[in-house]
């Protein structure tokens, strides 16, 4: 028997959807008490599948919500010479981020949905806020007396609903790389998938169309990362500064050092990967790059090994570490102490180095 697909329209709130943060942090049903459940509705995956980015969007703002309040965090808004008619994003800054004379931690995050403030939606939902957040390492570095920043590197467009037109057919003539009979399979296959689509459901609901339009400078993780560093990172009093960053955020640094590599040198006084994604050959880090990384940085990576055990690193730039986990989302969690232990280390270790006498000059200089 066909059915109607349900329309996509959901609660906007997560009183509406019943669901709330309990003291652990945890998202329980209002209720029964229960976890999250994906499956609202059997054979429904579509229909599943938005309602739980629906409530990752009111997620997205409740965590926005607790920088504000709990951390007592500021939007920067980016472009700094935005128009009024442009797309816009924006960072967070603690109320000594650019002053701080001492410390200066910065956060940047993996790739995807995730925006300011989140590790891994799926923990956030599925185990709780302190293993999916950032508030824990924005607490703790504030307790220890850094200033903080924390980025949004997947904020790159803003998304505008396409104006109804009937869109052209595709001309015929259009040049196409790939060999016809490719191309029939991959048609047959499409086909096939709307064909089975159209005959589960009476009524499928349509999409909407919409188009991105990319905001200046900050199109994409990399470009955002670079734009922060010029317009906030580099302008702020920190004498010593501190980056972790998750997966693609590690990428995205690399990327950094490759475009200011002295800048980042001079400033830079350690920097914490959490399975990071760069890739040195890749991305075609100079020899000095990684010599600095070699010395400044070190990646917890997934592995069934204990915490903090050493690995050998597949190339020749960080040193590498166990996460004390398998699951990669939930790398930073877990070395969270371990993290902050080898900052203050490496802290210390610059101070001693500072406070030490000059050495005397030989007597036939």
């Amino acid at each position: 028997m066909k059915k109607d697909e349900p329309p996509f329209t959901f609660p906007k709130t997560l009183e509406e959807f019943e669901y709330a943060f309990n003291e652990y942090g945890q998202l329980r049903h209002i209720k029964t008490g229960e976890l999250f459940v994906f499956n609202a509705r059997e054979d429904l995956h579509r229909w599943n599948q938005k309602r739980y980015e629906a409530l990752g969007e009111i997620i997205t703002q409740y965590v926005y919500e607790l920088l504000e309040k709990k951390c007592n965090m500021t939007k920067a808004i980016l472009p700094v010479d935005a128009t009024e008619d442009e797309p816009t994003s924006f960072i967070y800054l603690s109320p000594d981020a650019m002053s701080n004379p001492s410390k200066l931690l910065v956060l940047i995050q993996g790739s995807g949905v995730v925006r300011a403030g989140q590790w891994a939606r799926r923990l956030i939902i599925n185990q709780d806020l302190d293993s999916g957040t950032q508030i824990p390492f924005i607490t703790r570095a504030m307790e220890e007396g850094y200033g903080v920043m924390v980025l949004n590197p997947n904020e790159n467009y803003l998304e505008v609903e396409k104006p109804a037109m009937s869109s052209p057919l595709p001309s015929a003539t259009e040049p196409s790389d790939e060999p016809a009979e490719k191309r029939e399979r991959k048609d047959d296959k499409e086909g096939k998938k709307k064909r089975e689509f159209y005959e589960k459901y009476r009524n499928p609901q349509k999409e909407t169309e919409t188009e991105q339009i990319p905001i200046r400078e900050n199109g994409s993780s990399e470009e955002h990362v670079l734009y922060v560093w010029d317009h906030f990172v580099s302008k702020a009093a920190a004498k010593n500064i501190f980056i972790m960053a998750h997966s693609y955020g590690g990428l995205s640094f690399v990327e950094l050092m490759n475009q200011r590599e002295m800048q980042v040198k001079n400033r830079v006084c350690a920097v914490a990967l959490t399975d990071s994604a760069h890739n040195i050959w890749l991305q075609e880090t100079s020899k000095s790059t990684q010599d600095w990384m070699q010395q400044h940085c070190c990646n917890w990576v997934s592995s069934p090994e204990p915490l903090d055990t050493p690995l050998d690193p597949m190339l020749p730039d960080c040193p590498q570490v166990s996460a004390g986990t398998e699951r990669h989302e939930l790398t930073s969690w877990v070395s969270f102490n371990t993290i902050f232990r080898f900052f203050s280390e490496v802290l210390e270790a610059k101070e001693d180095e500072e406070s030490l006498p000059p050495l005397p000059l030989p007597p036939w200089s």
